[in-house]
């Protein structure tokens, strides 16, 4: 062995080498993690809502664009021969148990979820929490913005082009089309899909995380789920639900660039051995 090679370290080279686990230097310190404080997450769903309030009163004002961009997003789909809303729209109103179960899906499984995911989160995997609400935070952020520099009316108010508005027609409860609740939603909020990004987020969450392979199934299959919802009820097009997973996806991005890490473990963790399998492993060890 040469004189080179066994010379020892100096403490300048031990300078050099990255401490393991060391940030990435763009990472700008919002890389803690552990369980927050609850009244903390209760301040940021406040400030949420507080950036929707201002999207919603600004309604009045993009209700004429909003439609005229409609029609154009539909137009130029159909110029591309993808545009496939209209007929499954028309074929699941055929169906009226499903059309009515489609209308409650999109008006109450989407925050049931979602804050049930990130309740699962804060208790189970604290360790994951923060990182992964951040993502969930900024994609939501992303749309909001989104929400207020493109306003975009849904299929369902394009009637002159053969849409069912399903909730009007089967007179659905409780969705956020109807009633008394369109004073506090956004009707022109299309572009991009939140439904679609929440679900991806409680998908990627969910697979990455839940033990159990019936879990992790339910998990993928619920983002396809909602887009085949969105789509038959005449909430949003086919663009709007490519740019919410282009938004979560952003989301995602963002807060690594924050945090210098990603916001959930690339591979899952095994599950824990029961006390069945340490005995096994005890007995053939004899």
């Amino acid at each position: 062995m040469s004189s080179a090679a066994a010379a020892p370290r100096t403490s300048l080279d031990h300078r050099r080498t990255p401490l393991a686990g060391a940030r990435r230097p763009w990472a700008l310190g919002l890389g803690r993690r552990g369980r927050p404080r609850w009244w903390a997450e209760l301040l940021l769903i406040a400030l949420c809502y507080g950036a929707y309030s201002v999207t919603r009163n600004a309604v009045p004002d993009h209700r004429a664009a909003a439609l005229a961009r409609a029609q154009q997003l539909l137009d130029a789909e159909r110029r591309l021969h993808v545009s496939f809303e209209l007929a499954l729209n028309h074929a699941a109103d055929h169906v009226t148990w499903l059309i009515v179960g489609m209308d409650y899906y999109y008006a109450t499984l989407h925050f049931v979820t979602t804050v049930g995911c990130l309740v699962w989160l804060y208790v189970r995997h604290p360790h994951h929490y923060r990182a992964a609400r951040t993502a969930l935070y900024a994609a939501t952020l992303a749309a909001l913005a989104g929400f207020y520099a493109y306003a975009l009316a849904p299929p369902r108010f394009l009637s002159g082009d053969g849409f069912i508005d399903t909730v009007v027609v089967h007179h659905t409860w409780g969705s956020w089309a109807s009633g008394p609740v369109t004073e506090v939603s956004n009707q022109y909020a299309a572009m991009p899909s939140i439904h679609i990004a929440w679900a991806t987020w409680c998908a990627v969450v969910l697979f990455r995380l839940a033990r159990t392979r019936f879990v992790r199934l339910a998990a993928l299959l619920y983002p396809v789920a909602t887009c085949v919802v969105i789509l038959a009820t005449g909430n949003h097009f086919e663009a709007d639900a490519v740019a919410g997973l282009l938004t979560i996806g952003a989301g995602f991005a963002l807060q690594r660039a924050l945090t210098g890490r990603p916001a959930l473990p690339r591979t899952r963790r095994p599950a824990p051995a029961t006390s069945q399998d340490k005995s096994q492993v005890d007995w053939s060890a004899r």
